[in-house]
């Protein structure tokens, strides 16, 4: 399971038991659900306001814990609002080259993200805006409608941004998602602005901005992952994430940690 599907079915589930909106949220992930199986979210409203909720909830197959999730929703009234800051000066999406896709997998969540590496203003290839950072224009034509649980999605490509800046010679796992919503505007693309702001112990951490095509500030994402080497160009997933296993929770945790 794609980990920003998880955090975002969380997300969906949360919002339909409370009847508000997302501000917050934060998923660990601690097993994995193969294909084939079923997740089932049991949502906990730990406190119910008038105009906050404080929720949980638990993705699970059968008696195995997947993903965790705590945030908070809801929607206030303030005369002053604003964002700051802007997005980072790149070239528009049809001006940009699409990022090629090296995974063998071909029926999956990431497959079906259109990407372009939004280049630097001027450049003529792929390229870091300043060290540890890039930028990648992402839509998802067949999927959802602009929601938390899609930003939740385009939320989870810190990763991403881990592998450019190594040349292409790491990769991750990611170990948690944080979401916190800006707000909802529809757009035709999303400049995902990642910065990786560390690599140390074996884990890489950073921050990915969700900007519409306008330019409106939609969502703030951040990530720490387990960082692994590979040869550049390498990027098919393990075996577990594709088929079934009849391996305990226990030996994949084991395995993968």
């Amino acid at each position: 399971m794609f980990g920003g599907s998880g955090l975002g079915a969380a997300i969906a589930a949360m919002e339909g038991t409370s009847g508000r909106p997302l501000v917050w949220a934060t998923a660990q992930y601690l097993s994995f659900a193969q294909v084939e199986t079923i997740v089932d979210i049991d949502v906990t409203l730990a406190v119910h306001g008038q105009k906050t909720t404080q929720a949980r909830a638990v993705g699970h197959v059968g008696g195995t814990e997947i993903i965790t999730v705590n945030a908070a929703l809801g929607s206030r009234t303030f005369p002053r609002d604003k964002t700051y800051g802007s997005p980072p000066e790149v070239e528009q999406p049809n001006d940009c080259p699409l990022r090629e896709r090296f995974s063998g997998v071909t029926d999956s969540l990431d497959s079906r993200i259109e990407q372009r590496w939004a280049l630097p203003v001027g450049a003529k290839k792929p390229s870091e805006l300043e060290p540890g950072r890039i930028a990648v224009w992402s839509r998802m034509p067949e999927l959802l409608e602009p929601s938390a649980a899609s930003f939740a999605v385009l939320g989870d490509y810190v990763p991403m941004g881990i592998s450019f800046t190594q040349n292409g010679q790491a990769g991750s796992t990611s170990l948690d998602n944080t979401l916190r919503v800006i707000q909802v505007v529809p757009s035709d693309w999303y400049l995902l602005d990642i910065r990786v702001d560390a690599i140390s112990n074996g884990f890489g951490h950073g921050v990915i901005h969700i900007w519409s095509i306008d330019g409106e500030l939609c969502a703030i994402g951040s990530q720490s992952c387990i960082v692994r080497s590979r040869k550049p160009g390498e990027h098919s997933p393990p075996k577990r994430l594709v088929e079934a296993s009849d391996q305990s929770s226990a030996t994949i945790k084991k395995s993968n940690l």
